[in-house]
């Protein structure tokens, strides 16, 4: 008797331990589901997939136990007829699922495109899409960047129709870009939402999930090119071929990872700005650049060249009481002019020098993609002048009121700096500008400091993208193709009158529930004659 009892003892325990199981399996495999739609973005969902299989391996092991101890339980469970019909409807139930997973199996491994219902096609490619799409040299892979708890369903749904138009040319997968800092920063990958396109060892970055973002990059990384962009050197710039918290090996890399070739530029020893130059980088001079120097800028801005200039508030360079030969060329040229001032912003309490941007451009090239602020140490404003007719400039990044433009600096010192009426400028304060010359094309970015872009803040929210999309505009990469638009439809509800109204009423809410109780009585009725 007693064995009898230990022996149902451990069946009850292995039919537990079944049931825990199960309970597991669908636990996890529900997170499995919701990882596969980016809702649920663990570091390593490897783990995740090994314990569903084990809690699987688990149950039927724990089944198993229980049908050896207890044979005649099971014999009679299975003999009844509640057991027959329920395992009809579960075998039925099983194989309903089984082709739901086949087609959806086939349907993924086989994408077709599928069609656009949509009155204005607001869901179909653009023509010129679809022509690089066809004619992709080779297979292109795609890695799209969202950190956990992103959403990805406008990217799924874009990187997806890619898919489906490019004969099988184009592929994707998400990643989480914390998983792997090392890997994500050689790839030029900054901030969140980057989609890296890779065509076997050539590769471009696109900087957010649109359409015509995404045909630019594919375009670029088909036709490679020499890109070159040099960064000005003999007044003090901050340096790009060392690595330290001061310098700026993190733009250089980034740079390097987006194909471009970096070099540094010495106007004084060369005297001539090279052919092949995309774009002249001047950030953080200590001392002015000279006439002769700014004279080959202008030359080069008006052949269309681009130019971006970060100067650092004059307390913190040795310019002194010396001309600036650039600063004057911006201010007749471009209309922009450097504030003699430092930024103090108090929405940062504890930080007041480091300037955080409250509102991005959401119109211009250089931040329309970008979901962070960026933050500025150690800043001056800029201050828009008279714009010459041919010239457009535009603000990039502001702050909030809560900032002003010290420029006692004499009185820096922690709780004594206050704002003085009449002598400081209050906020918001411009902290980024570009222009535009409509005339030669050439192209302008300017910002008031240029400590934002140095390896020690490069990776703070926006920063990074902010001074690679500036490269990126400068350099004329950005805006290779153009899509056809889209012409939206635009749908108004209009409001029916007032007898209309109430016919819609009575007939949805009286005559048809009346009708189906008026049939169900009749029915009962003949039924119940009937006997």
């Amino acid at each position: 008797m007693t064995e009898k009892k230990n022996i149902r003892t451990y069946a009850l325990i292995a039919l537990g331990i079944s049931a825990l199981a199960c309970a597991a399996t669908v636990v996890i495999g529900l997170l499995i589901g919701l990882n596969s739609l980016g809702w649920f973005l663990p570091n390593n969902i490897e783990p995740w997939k090994q314990a569903f299989w084990t809690s699987l391996v688990f149950i039927g092991i724990g089944v198993s136990v229980y049908g050896i101890l207890l044979p005649d339980q099971v014999r009679r469970f299975l003999s009844r007829r509640q057991t027959r019909y329920g395992s009809n409807s579960a075998i039925l139930l099983l194989a309903v699922i089984g082709i739901l997973v086949m087609v959806n199996v086939l349907a993924y491994q086989n994408p077709v495109t599928v069609g656009d219902m949509t009155e204005d096609k607001s869901h179909t490619l653009a023509p010129e899409t679809l022509q690089v799409l066809e004619n992709l040299p080779g297979k292109v892979a795609a890695t799209a960047y969202f950190t956990a708890g992103s959403s990805t369903s406008q990217a799924d749904d874009l990187l997806s129709n890619f898919k489906s138009n490019s004969n099988g040319n184009f592929d994707y997968r998400f990643s989480d870009p914390d998983t792997d800092p090392v890997t994500v920063h050689n790839a030029g990958i900054t901030g969140n939402g980057k989609i890296l396109l890779t065509l076997g060892a050539r590769k471009e970055v696109a900087s957010y999930a649109d359409e015509t973002e995404l045909v630019r990059a594919l375009n670029r990384l088909i036709n490679p090119g020499t890109r070159v962009v040099y960064f000005l050197t003999g007044h003090g710039e901050v340096d790009i071929t060392t690595s330290g918290e001061a310098t700026m090996s993190s733009v250089k890399t980034t740079l390097e990872g987006k194909n471009y070739t970096v070099k540094v530029l010495n106007l004084l020893a060369e005297n001539k700005i090279p052919a092949d130059a995309l774009a002249i980088v001047v950030m953080g001079p200590l001392k002015p650049l000279s006439a002769a120097e700014v004279k080959l800028l202008e030359q080069y801005l008006e052949s269309g060249g681009g130019l971006i200039v970060a100067q650092d508030p004059l307390p913190l360079t040795d310019f002194n009481d010396e001309p600036d030969p650039l600063a004057d060329y911006l201010t007749s040229a471009w209309g922009i002019l450097f504030d003699d001032n430092i930024v103090i912003d108090m929405s940062n309490p504890g930080n007041e020098l480091l300037a955080v941007t409250n509102s991005l451009s959401p119109e211009h090239p250089v931040t329309r993609g970008m979901s962070q602020v960026a933050i500025l140490p150690n800043t001056r404003s800029l201050s828009l002048g008279t714009v010459p007719a041919e010239a457009t400039v535009t603000s990039l990044a502001q702050t909030t009121q809560d900032s002003w433009g010290e420029t006692d600096y004499s009185n820096m010192q922690g709780a004594r700096v206050q704002f003085d009426e009449g002598a400081d400028l209050i906020g918001p304060l411009t902290l980024a500008m570009a222009g535009e010359n409509t005339v030669n094309g050439g192209r302008l970015v300017v910002f008031g400091s240029s400590s934002f872009a140095l390896d020690l803040n490069f990776d703070a929210y926006g920063n990074g993208d902010l001074i690679i999309n500036s490269v990126d505009w400068a350099a004329q990469q950005e805006n290779q193709i153009s899509l056809t638009p889209y012409t939206t439809t635009e749908r108004t509800l209009k409001l029916i009158d007032s007898p209309t109204w109430l016919m819609v009423l009575l007939f949805s809410v009286f005559i048809l529930p009346g009708l189906v109780v008026i049939a169900g009585g009749v029915s009962w009725f003949t039924r119940r004659r009937r006997g």
